[in-house]
């Protein structure tokens, strides 16, 4: 016999942690760059992760700096898988998107 005790709600900052803090924790991710003209003037980390919530489950955009040696279509395609595995796995939400827009490539600085 199943019972319900009550209502399960997830904040949406733990989803932009989840997806942020696993961005980060991939190698070749340089960093996270904030989208649109913020990048521009200095936005956020933080706001280069979006996350939606909808009936049909989560949506992330997120917004990556790669390391210059970083394969891009292969660091992305793991970005995705991670990001979702995570989200579904830690709080069970299905996930209907994982979108990854590279905003840079970070060089090595060579000094002389």
């Amino acid at each position: 016999m199943s019972e319900t005790l009550g209502k399960v709600t997830i904040a949406h900052d733990v989803l932009l942690s989840i997806a942020r803090l696993t961005a980060l924790a991939m190698p070749g991710v340089a960093g996270l760059r904030s989208r649109g003209m913020r990048s521009l003037l200095g936005g956020k980390e933080a706001e280069a992760v979006s996350v939606s919530v909808d009936d049909d489950g989560v949506t992330v955009d997120v917004h990556i700096v790669v390391k210059h040696d970083a394969n891009m279509l292969q660091l992305s395609r793991e970005l995705q898988a991670k990001i979702a595995r995570a989200i579904q796995d830690m709080v069970g939400m299905d996930v209907v998107a994982v979108n990854v827009y590279i905003k840079d490539v970070e060089f090595p600085v060579f000094e002389e």
